[in-house]
């Protein structure tokens, strides 16, 4: 249960007991329990025992588990409030200040410190109030208080006098003349046929009166208000029988179902439209059956509107859904459904944190799209990945995992490959519809030829025009929002930089302003440079806003829409596009790597990315894998019905061999190659990697301490360290940073190596000059 734990004379923290013994603390003086405030555990043993292992495996600590995974509702914020005591009559011993707060108290019950220091016009009120408790004039009262408020939807019924004939007809005559409560009790009786509870709204509304003349009808006592608490999600839909698998859907399933019978995690590799959501509904229904609750997690918040969808026809109101789009109130009832075991939250799809919700009987975990990078969580702590705590929780409950994956990511393939994981695999689409056909297009050549518009290819223009003709949908990738990452000088080459990090900033044609995607500083456009005071300002680079802008000078006719984090950041910005574009409202839709997630768009026989190279060219082990990645999952977009679908690359290198290997679908001759990259230069599967990050203002400082560690991490670990190293953004909002890499062997103890680091970051804290250093450690850096 939680409680409320008094520090010092203002702040107050909640605190969760996770047990109860007589050991009493040596190395400090425990605090005592200030309040209980839970009737009941809003928090299981289960989910003690993961947060126990998120926290031991991803060396934060407890609280920090705790922080992320309760709803912040539920963390309790205190306020010190005054009231008068009630014997108190001799105001005439009082001082001029200690009169005025009595004389405030006599109109107003209770005052806040903060109400007293603008009262007194003071900021030392604290001698005032204590003089006042001496004399018995006030009593000082702590009030807790939630922040989660209940809805409570307003209901109206009859008073129980006038259910009797004899009082109801007497009460008709006596409102003959007034003609309108006549009307709102005449609608009232109407409503009452339904025999379901009547809303305070939908009288008002079926009468056509107004409110006040329901309020007259209250006060009269003739009707009464009541409240009834309601859930602010509710999911409508009837339940559906599932649709018959298709042979290749049965064989998967079936296999499916013989490799949970000796393993507890199996990867699904299904080519993209092969019918995965259709297995994993046959897979829920039957956990249902056994009355077990389902978590299917998802990377990105934009793929729940489309899985809701789908979903809801098949079961109902069972379903829920968490993610950080929703409010706390919301996220609070959808954490007290899950803890009550409630029909509506029997099926959860949710993002990352939904992991934290309080299962009690979990039967199947579904992580879709198991390759996503979104699935690790980077700032704050704890730095945990969604997959493996999925698998840790699924093995605390006895339950089963499926990860399902047109490109799985390499650890998970390996894990397949080793036996550690069941392995099914679904290689034909659903209606055996072929998989697109991919072009390669040499831009370097187009623009020699001068055969480009913009960043359009002659290639992608006709290929684009003919789509539109045939009434058709097209998906436009490219991975950099705003118009432009570069502004530059032409005649001092100077580009506008961030203050505060280590970047140039991107120019947003929209807004006209110039922005730092990093720390989220703005400034108006230049119109002269800063360092020469020259006009002539070029943009380099481009992002969907400037292919948005081409779009519409290319195809003036064309419905043109655009998907990237800054048009999605209202509650229904994912809702609204995908809506739009599935009722055929948008005909080329230019987006981010979110249209790459398991989207599912009929219309669509065209895709383009427009270039390749950008994501490639990156320094990290991982490049060439999420390239690979992104580009099959953006390709997959295409032809999912009847008709075979076309994508076009542009590149500046066509003969990569990434890009030859998504050109053939050839997921199994890339794996081969990074995985004997990552075998020769000491990488994951095979090590494991701890980085570190080291922080601070002062640039002198951060070297100094990112060199002591890295001397003593040598010392203990060898030529294990990786570093000190500079990142490729060295410095953000006014930190610089740097890095230091730990690899380990598969053959070394990771608990002993986690053990011997401690010892140094101990060590290192203890340091006078390093203390004011931010340090964090990211475990599994992928």
């Amino acid at each position: 249960m939680r409680v409320a734990v008094e520090f010092g004379k203002s702040k107050i923290y909640t605190a969760i007991i996770a047990n109860i013994h007589t050991t009493a603390p040596t190395a400090y003086e425990a605090k005592d329990i200030h309040q209980i405030l839970d009737e009941y555990p809003i928090v299981n043993e289960i989910q003690l025992k993961h947060w126990e292992w998120i926290s031991s495996y991803y060396m934060c600590t407890l609280g920090e588990v705790l922080r992320a995974a309760l709803p912040s509702a539920f963390l309790l914020e205190s306020e010190t409030n005054i009231e008068l005591y009630q014997g108190f009559a001799s105001e005439n011993e009082l001082s001029d200040d200690e009169f005025l707060i009595f004389e405030a108290l006599q109109h107003q019950p209770l005052l806040t410190i903060q109400q007293i220091m603008d009262i007194l016009g003071k900021k030392t009120v604290f001698p005032i109030i204590k003089s006042l408790i001496s004399k018995n004039a006030i009593v000082v009262k702590e009030q807790i208080y939630e922040q989660y408020k209940p809805k409570l939807i307003k209901y109206v019924r009859l008073k129980d006098y006038y259910k009797t004939e004899e009082n109801l007809s007497q009460l008709l005559s006596s409102l003959n003349r007034a003609q309108k409560q006549r009307e709102v009790i005449l609608a009232y009786f109407q409503l009452q046929t339904t025999k379901k509870p009547i809303k305070a709204s939908q009288l008002q509304e079926s009468s056509g009166c107004s409110l006040a003349i329901i309020n007259s009808l209250a006060d009269k006592e003739i009707l009464e208000y009541y409240f009834i608490q309601t859930d602010r999600v509710n999911f409508d839909g009837s339940e559906n029988s599932l649709k018959p698998l298709t042979s290749f859907q049965q064989t998967a399933y079936h296999e499916i179902i013989e490799s949970f019978t000796n393993n507890q995690t199996v990867l699904l590799k299904g080519v993209t439209s092969s019918g995965k959501t259709e297995i994993y509904a046959k897979l829920i229904s039957e956990q249902f059956q056994l009355e077990k609750q389902v978590l299917y997690l998802v990377p990105e918040i934009a793929l729940t509107t489309q899985l809701i969808g789908r979903l809801q026809v098949y079961f109902g109101n069972q379903l829920s859904v968490f993610h950080s789009k929703y409010s706390m109130n919301e996220r609070v009832e959808v954490w007290n459904n899950v803890l009550d075991s409630k029909s509506k939250a029997q099926l959860i799809i949710g993002a990352r944190s939904s992991l934290f919700l309080p299962y009690s009987n979990l039967g199947l975990i579904i992580v879709d799209e198991e390759h996503e990078t979104s699935f690790k969580q980077h700032d704050p702590s704890p730095r945990y990945h969604a997959r493996d705590a999925a698998i840790v929780l699924a093995q605390i409950h006895s339950s089963k995992v499926i990860l399902g994956s047109a490109t799985p990511s390499i650890e998970s393939y390996y894990n397949a490959k080793q036996g550690k994981f069941g392995f099914v695999e679904l290689i034909n689409r659903f209606g055996n519809v072929q998989l697109p056909e991919i072009e390669l297009v040499d831009i370097k050549e187009k623009y020699r030829k001068k055969r480009m518009t913009g960043h359009f290819s002659d290639s992608l223009i006709t290929a684009i025009s003919e789509a539109l003709a045939l009434k058709e949908q097209v998906i436009l990738f490219q991975n950099r929002r705003g118009f432009a990452p570069v502004v530059e000088c032409e005649t001092c080459g100077v580009s506008p930089q961030c203050p505060q990090c280590d970047v140039s900033l991107t120019f947003h044609s929209y807004s006209k302003e110039l922005r730092c995607h990093y720390c989220g500083y703005k400034q108006a456009m230049q119109q002269l440079c800063g360092a020469c005071g020259s006009e002539k300002l070029d943009t380099k680079g481009f992002g969907t806003e400037q292919i948005e802008m081409e779009l519409n000078a290319l195809f003036p006719d064309a419905l043109v829409g655009r998907m990237d984090l800054d048009t999605t950041r209202g509650k229904y910005g994912y809702h609204k596009i995908i809506g739009q574009f599935e009722a055929q409202e948008i005909e080329i839709l230019v987006g981010t790597q979110m249209l790459s997630k398991g989207l599912d768009f009929a219309n669509v026989t065209l895709v383009g990315i427009l270039n390749a190279d950008n994501m490639l060219n990156f320094p990290d082990f991982r490049a060439h894998e999420r390239s690979y990645q992104l580009m099959v999952q953006v390709s997959g977009r295409a032809g999912r019905a009847e008709k075979r679908g076309k994508v076009l690359i542009q590149t500046f290198n066509p003969y990569h061999q990434i890009l030859q290997q998504v050109s053939t679908h050839s997921y199994e001759e890339m794996f081969k190659e990074q995985i004997d990259e990552r075998w020769q230069y000491n990488y994951p599967p095979f090590y494991r990697i701890i980085k570190l990050t080291l922080r601070h203002k002062n640039f002198l400082k951060v070297d100094d301490a990112a060199i002591w560690m890295g001397k003593s991490m040598t010392l203990v670990f060898g030529n294990l360290v990786l570093g000190p190293s500079t990142p490729s953004v060295s410095k953000i909002r006014n930190y610089y940073i740097r890095n230091l890499i730990l690899k380990i062997p598969q053959k070394n103890s990771l608990s002993k190596t986690k053990n011997n680091l401690q010892k140094i970051i101990n060590s290192f804290q203890v340091i006078s000059e390093f203390k004011s250093i931010k340090l964090t450690i990211d475990i599994d850096n992928y």
